[in-house]
């Protein structure tokens, strides 16, 4: 209120006495101002204004700042909190969905197990003549075991058996006078040798094996009981076999093993020619076979697997 009664008094218009018309506002006072006046009355205006500035001051304190100034992250300890919110976030993520576990089913595989047996299905690839132009392709099962002795040598046992049809030489043997087509042949393999344990890891292994024994052939059962030698077949016999090959081991877990057995068999089947001839002779023939199986290793009894020397392999 002073500082505006104060700029009234300065913008007013004061003219000398008798020399004209005088401002309303200047009537009650004085015509002259001394200058000492004139300095009291602007200190007075200046301690106004600033009254006024001090008392709306305090009527609005200053507003706080939302945000506090970042401080340095010098140190693991302060940079702690600004974490918190993400480990938070991932541990309610956790308890919603569960928590991964990696798991290798691998991790104990070693091969020191004593024993160790395998079954699959075979297939067989053989001649039931010794001139037949016609192969036959068995089928069958394929059983193995092994008994571990050091670190990468064995001794395995296999039997065998394997069934299917063969074709025959040219005959008129059947009931209406033409060619007996698709009699049944039988092999029952029994075999036994020394195994080798090649490269190997936890995913898998390579082995060899060879395996000598013998073989029952069953030749004759549909040939309507005619001789044999009609259809350039062999009689039924026991013969000598042998198997050698290999097997490749693909490991599941730490007993479990999928199986795959590689084979060249070698048979030694006699051949009679009556009552055509009364020769007979022997021969030697070598087919092929596979297996694929699975495999089941016993690891509660273990073998030695320290190398200490050519025995023991690598």
């Amino acid at each position: 209120m002073l500082c505006k009664v104060a700029g009234k008094i300065i913008g007013a218009r004061i003219v000398r006495y008798r020399g004209g018309p005088v401002s309303w506002l200047m009537m009650p006072l004085q015509a002259r101002f001394s200058p000492l006046f004139s300095v009291v009355l602007a200190l007075c205006v200046c301690a106004g204004a600033r009254l006024q500035a001090q008392d709306a001051g305090s009527q609005n304190p200053p507003a706080q700042p939302q945000n506090p100034p970042a401080q340095p992250q010098s140190s693991s300890s302060q940079s702690q909190p600004t974490q918190a919110p993400a480990q938070q976030g991932a541990d309610t993520q956790n308890s919603n969905y569960g928590v991964y576990i990696s798991v290798d089913p691998l991790s104990n595989v070693r091969y020191d197990n004593r024993y160790d047996v395998s079954v699959g299905f075979a297939y067989d690839h053989m001649k039931a003549g010794p001139s037949l132009l016609q192969g036959s392709n068995l089928g069958g099962l394929d059983g193995d075991a092994s008994l571990w002795l050091t670190r990468n040598w064995g001794i395995e046992g296999s039997g065998r058996a394997y069934v299917g049809t063969s074709g025959t030489a040219p005959n008129d043997k059947n009931g209406n006078g033409g060619d007996l087509q698709g009699p049944m042949v039988k092999q029952y393999f029994f075999v036994g040798g020394v195994e080798w344990l090649g490269p190997h890891n936890k995913h898998g292994a390579m082995m060899a094996h060879a395996m000598f024994g013998g073989v029952d052939g069953n030749f004759q059962k549909d040939l309507l009981g005619v001789a044999p030698a009609y259809f350039d077949f062999y009689y039924n016999q026991i013969a000598p076999a042998a198997i050698i090959g290999g097997s490749i081991d693909l490991n599941r877990s730490e007993h479990w093993v999928f199986r795959i057995n590689p084979d060249a068999i070698m048979t030694h089947y006699t051949f009679s020619d009556a009552p055509l001839a009364n020769a007979s002779f022997a021969q030697y023939d070598v087919n092929f076979a596979i297996s694929v199986g699975l495999e089941y290793k016993f690891t509660k009894i273990k073998r030695s697997t320290k190398k200490g020397n050519w025995v023991s392999g690598w």
